[in-house]
Parts: C-alpha cells; structure tokens; sequence
C-alpha cells in the first residue's frame, strides 16, 4: 500500500499507438475532470512513448492541467513489463490518488500489472465513476470522497458499486465510449512535466520483430445510426433483413452477442458489455429481447426504435418508439417505406431526373 495524500490528483493513462492518441482516454478525460473538480485536485495525463510529445498539446486541451510525458526509445512500442515500471515509478513519485485507464486490449493488460506492483485495488471494465463517502460494516470512521467505481456484475444481471477505503491509489478501467467525448478547447493552457524512465534492454524480455493490424469492418463508435439485429432475427440468411435496412437508412449494421454467437455475423459488429458500447443518434433494434448486457452498450443512444413480437421484452423500456409484431412483416415495410420516401424526394428536387 502506498501512503498517500488524499488530496493527490486525478490520472488519466494516455494510451496511444504509433503516435496517435486513442478515442477511450481523450473520452476519460471529461469524467476525470469532472472527479477532479469535485475532489478540488489537479487532473493530469500519464503519456509514454517515443517522439510524442506533441500529443501533449491535444492532452490539455482535452482537459488535462499536466502531462507527465516519458520519453525513450524502449517505449516506442507497447509491452506490459516497460510500461508498468514506468508508471509504477510515477505513481511513488507523484502519489496521485486516483488512476484511470481505457478497458482497452492495452488498458485491460496493463492496469492489472500497475495495480498489482503498487498493491493497490483495480476495479475493470467500469461504465461509470462517482465520488462519494463510505463508512465500513464495523468502522467507526467514515471515509470521505471516495470513488465509486460502477460496473455490470453476475453476468451484467445486476450493477455493482466497488469502493476502495484502504489501498490507494484507486485505480479503474473503464469500457469504451460510455462517456462522451469532450470537445477540445484550444485556449486551454498546462504543463508539461518531463521524466525519466531508467530502462534497460533487460526491461523488454520480448523482441518485436513486426506488426500486423487487422482493420476493423466497421466502426460502430462513430455511426450515427445503427440497426442491430438479435438472435430473434432467425437466420443468417433472415439477418439481410438487417443489411438492407441499414443500407436504406445509411447506418452501419450491429448485432447482439446471441446473434454473433450463433453465426449470423461476425463479432466486429457486436454491441453490448462484451461488444462495444455505442450512443448513436437513432438505433433501431430488431428481434433484441433486451438483455442487460445488451442495454449496457447501447442504452445511451439518443433515440431507440424497438421491434419485437414480445410486449413484455425488457427492450421496450427504454425504447422511445416501439412496434410489437413480426420482424418478417414489420422491416420489409419499414425498408419500402423508406425507398418510396427516397424516391419522391428525389422526384422533388429533380435528383432522379435522369435515372
């Protein structure tokens, strides 16, 4: 256990890649700063790496009021054991009293390692961060402004509230895209504070010979409308339901872990607690009961149109628009519905003139 000051800063891990920051920790940033404000401390970033420190700039501007930048040329790729060490050494340096990392392939190895060479706690995969105070079954002292770290528990069939009292800093990952991505402010100024990382070639026991990224087929974190079909659409060959839906509305297509899981396409499109978590403008949902761990990545989207022969599906709670009936029935009209609308409004401004 580290002894820290309570009144120690807020900490975002920086992550990036090939000198390019991640979506998840620029997200971070407007929760962080919204803990640190409460808690009346400084928020800082933690960016590691090679020839990086022009992201410092974007890091503050992103909220950000210091950057504690390590450069070295053992950084210039992630590996677990180099990048632990070094912010192991900054948190005994620094002492913050809270550590937040992206639930990230990165975040999700390398949280674990920190927490565990500081012997701190680290709560994964949380949706969302509070501040508040606890007073332990038995303890006569309450403790104040803790972090509240919320996250799906038991298979996502409940939410749990995990608070840290005894071991500091607290540290948390946090899923993707569960808060909204502050807009940057150019004006804003901070410092950027230089260290040291006393590495040696003995700290990187795996040699990277090369790299291969398989891009993803679809980004859903940037779709502003997304249709996702679950395991009641049927059938693979029923899912085109979903493709040309999507395809009449301009949305990129999604589905539940049931409907990955049972072939109907593949996992870059899944959306849910083990899929990606999205806040589109519309998202449509076709043959989705609505489970929790559904809800827990897309309950956040503006708008939600259910469609579902079950009345009582957990779905239509938080759907705005909702139409019980037959999937088979309810989207072919739905998709001639909107290729007439297209097609009179092309007539009307003359855009289909010549086809």
């Amino acid at each position: 256990m580290i002894d820290v000051n309570r009144k120690g800063q807020v900490w975002v891990f920086a992550e990036q890649h090939n000198g390019k920051l991640e979506d998840t920790p620029l997200e971070l940033m407007s929760k962080a700063r919204h803990l640190a404000d409460i808690l009346g401390v400084k928020l800082a970033a933690l960016l590691l790496g090679s020839n990086v420190k022009h992201l410092a700039e974007k890091l503050i501007q992103y909220g950000a009021e210091k950057v504690y930048l390590v450069e070295h040329p053992l950084l210039e790729h992630y590996q677990a054991n180099s990048y632990a060490r070094v912010i192991h050494d900054l948190i005994h340096k620094h002492s913050p009293q809270i550590v937040l990392y992206g639930a990230t392939i990165t975040g999700r190895d390398l949280a674990p390692r920190v927490a565990s060479a500081t012997k701190a706690g680290l709560t994964a995969d949380c949706t969302d961060l509070q501040i508040g105070d606890h007073k332990p079954a038995g303890a006569s002292e309450l403790h104040e402004n803790l972090l509240f770290q919320i996250r799906p528990a038991f298979g996502g069939n409940l939410i749990a509230t995990i608070i840290n009292y005894d071991r500091w800093p607290q540290m948390a990952t946090v899923r993707e895209a569960v808060f909204q991505m502050p807009q940057p402010d150019t004006s804003r100024k901070g410092q950027i504070l230089t260290d040291k990382a006393a590495l040696s070639d003995h700290d990187l026991p795996l040699e990277i010979l090369d790299q291969h990224t398989r891009p993803k087929k679809v980004n859903l974190k940037a779709a502003r409308i997304i249709v996702a079909g679950g395991a009641g659409v049927g059938s693979k060959e029923n899912f085109r339901l979903i493709w040309d839906l999507a395809n009449c509305l301009g949305a990129a297509p999604a589905a539940t872990r049931a409907a990955v899981d049972l072939g109907f396409i593949d996992h870059d499109h899944q959306v849910g607690q083990t899929g990606t978590t999205v806040r589109p403008s519309l998202y449509v949902a076709v043959g989705i009961s609505g489970a929790i761990q559904h809800q827990a990545g897309m309950n956040k989207s503006l708008k939600i149109v259910a469609v579902n022969n079950d009345p009582d599906a957990p779905i239509f709670d938080i759907a705005q628009y909702k139409i019980v009936g037959d999937l088979n029935e309810v989207v072919p009209k739905m998709i001639k519905a909107l290729k007439e609308k297209t097609i009179r409004e092309e007539v009307l401004t003359g855009e289909g003139a010549e086809k």
